[in-house]
């Protein structure tokens, strides 16, 4: 006997159809599984393939942001550089400033010890009584004496203390004009980078 005769009659179309139906069931489940497996190995060959690429872009970027850090250390070295060069040069141009200072000064000392040894005096002319010029009545000088190198007008000596104070003036003035100097050649260096 085979298994059909076990079924009853009216129930037999009824067992048909659900073999039928577990039959195609398992049928589009093993082609469902089938399908899974395919899609899981296109899917895993993709994301192999979107990994490579990502990899290479990695690379690429990586290559690239080496390359950016390089041109960045370059330039940083070059700014260093001349920025050392530019210091060289203002403190070259410093010292040699700050050496016509104390030279200036360095006179300016001597100058009044000259003075106040009174182994030099300070003199100016004078004018003579009744001449608006200090020459002849006309206003022309009077021609200067044999070895005289001003002309013929008289001088007068500048008290030694006065005389002082006009090198003291005369001293700080050098000083204004060496700093000024000084100031004009730093900003110079420092705007146009020479």
């Amino acid at each position: 006997m085979s298994w059909p005769a076990f079924i009853p009659v009216q129930y037999r179309a009824m067992a048909v159809a659900v073999l039928a139906l577990l039959l195609i069931t398992a049928g589009a489940g093993i082609g469902w599984a089938a399908q899974g497996w395919r899609l899981g190995e296109q899917l895993a060959e993709q994301g192999r393939e979107l990994e490579s690429q990502l990899a290479d872009r990695d690379k690429l970027y990586a290559a690239t942001l080496a390359e950016i850090n390089r041109a960045a250390a370059d330039q940083e070295r070059r700014y260093q550089e001349q920025r050392l060069l530019l210091e060289q040069q203002l403190q070259a141009s410093s010292a040699a400033h700050y050496g016509k200072l104390t030279d200036a000064e360095k006179n300016a000392a001597r100058l009044r010890d000259r003075l106040a040894t009174a182994e030099l005096r300070l003199s100016v002319l004078i004018a003579k009584p009744g001449s608006a010029g200090g020459g002849s009545g006309n206003g022309v000088p009077a021609p200067a004496g044999a070895g005289c190198l001003v002309d013929g007008a008289g001088r007068a000596d500048i008290d030694p203390g006065a005389a002082q104070r006009i090198v003291s003036i005369a001293n700080r003035g050098d000083k204004a004009i060496i700093a000024l100097t000084a100031c004009q050649a730093y900003v110079r260096k420092v705007t146009t980078g020479e």
